[in-house]
């Protein structure tokens, strides 16, 4: 029998990671209120980061340099970046390879998509570009109500 059910937010991660090959991930949502990234999603991300990752300032971190420059940011190790873009708790996850990109509908930002692996890797222009399709495609359920 086919589900003719909507999955749930923390599905569509679960698949997206699998999608990429990866183990970690969070989906935010821009709240317009106060210009925060807010936590809709997350998976394999230690409880210690919890509070950190719940409300991310646009223009802080990983996702919320993503939804400033409306591009995506990639680390190749995020253990040994010294970009200063990643927050000091950010290493706590063990991720290395990370790519976080815009939800974006038309140029309007509605939160962001991150994914992560435990070994060293650079995203293809090929997989930035998926994950970017993939952010676009649920841009409109993402929206505030």
């Amino acid at each position: 029998m086919i589900s003719t059910t909507v999955p749930t937010w923390s599905e569509f991660l679960t698949q997206t990671i699998a999608a990429f090959g990866c183990t970690t991930g969070t989906l935010h949502r821009l709240d317009p209120a106060d210009h925060h990234l807010k936590l809709v999603a997350h998976q394999g991300i230690p409880e210690a980061l919890m509070p950190i990752i719940q409300s991310i300032p646009v223009g802080k971190g990983i996702a919320g340099v993503a939804a400033e420059r409306q591009e995506p940011v990639e680390m190749c190790n995020l253990q040994t970046d010294t970009s200063g873009v990643a927050r000091i708790g950010a290493r706590q996850t063990h991720v290395q390879g990370t790519l976080a990109v815009p939800v974006l509908d038309g140029g309007r930002l509605c939160g962001t998509l991150g994914i992560g692996k435990m070994v060293p890797y650079d995203f293809t222009p090929e997989e930035k570009e998926r994950l970017m399709q993939t952010a676009r495609s649920i841009a409109p359920l993402l929206l505030p109500p």
